[in-house]
Parts: C-alpha cells; sequence; structure tokens
C-alpha cells in the first residue's frame, strides 16, 4: 500500500528527508521567543500514507526488532502517539533507501542493539568526571 502512495521512483526526492517532507513525516519546529508556537501537527499531508503508516508503526512495536524496540523506547518516554509517527518516519527512511538504490538491502540491527552499544567504561569515565567537576572526590569499588 505504501507503494501505491509513494510510488517506487525516488529520483523525485533528493533525500530521504525530502520524501518525509513531502509524507508530512518531519518534525515542524515554531517557535518565537522561546516558545512555541502552534498545535504541533506537522500538516495534512497524505491521510492514507499516514494511516498505513501508524498502523505498521503500531505493528512494528509489537514485533522483535530494532524497530520494535526502539518503538517501545520512545513510547515509555514520550507516548504511543508519538512513537507511531517517530517509526512511520523511519519506516520512511528505510523504504525511501532500499528504492532509491536497487543494491541495498534491508538488515535489521535486533533488538538488543541499544544495549549492545553502551560502553560500560565511556558511561563510568562521564560518571566520574561529572561528580568531580560538582567538588566531589571519586574512589570506585567493584561491587560484591
Amino acid at each position: 500500500m505504501i507503494i501505491a502512495e509513494i510510488g517506487v521512483d525516488m529520483t523525485r526526492f533528493p533525500t530521504a528527508g525530502h520524501l518525509c517532507s513531502w509524507a508530512k513525516f518531519a518534525p515542524g519546529i515554531n517557535s518565537s521567543a522561546g516558545k512555541t508556537k502552534g498545535r504541533g501537527s506537522t500538516g495534512h499531508g497524505n491521510r492514507y500514507l499516514a494511516r498505513i503508516l501508524g498502523e505498521a508503526a503500531v505493528s512494528a512495536g509489537r514485533g522483535d526488532t530494532f524497530l520494535g524496540e526502539r518503538y517501545r523506547r520512545i513510547a515509555r518516554r514520550r507516548g504511543k502517539k508519538r512513537a507511531q509517527v517517530a517509526i512511520g518516519r523511519s519506516m520512511l527512511v528505510i523504504i525511501w533507501h532500499l528504492l532509491a538504490n536497487p543494491d541495498a538491502r534491508y538488515i535489521d540491527l535486533g533488538p538488543e542493539h541499544y544495549t549492545r552499544s553502551v560502553n560500560t567504561e565511556t558511561k563510568k569515565r562521564n560518571h566520574i568526571r561529572q561528580l568531580q567537576a560538582l567538588g566531589y572526590t571519586v574512589t570506585i569499588e567493584p561491587a560484591a
């Protein structure tokens, strides 16, 4: 259904961001004097495409994939509706890359991507630096 709405010719969209903007899945930031203006909606866009991407995002949120874990992480912090839009946008970016380059293949990063990419040594060093900046002397001892 998504192909029916956007087509297969991606030469109309120079980048994935252009496709997201055309579909109104790009975040709109309108602020003046430190205050955000407007309702926070991204515009009208293609309602059929938005519906399809929303359903696909919810389905992806139930799966054991990278997009599913991303959906759950965003929904926990920001809410389910914002997570739907974020995952829908991610799907549009993936679709653009797959259609723009015929040799491209989708490789799922897996649900453990976020936990795998955390470096514990870097995290420990950053916390120590932050505490030292506040004037504390830090001594590290491993837990029993």
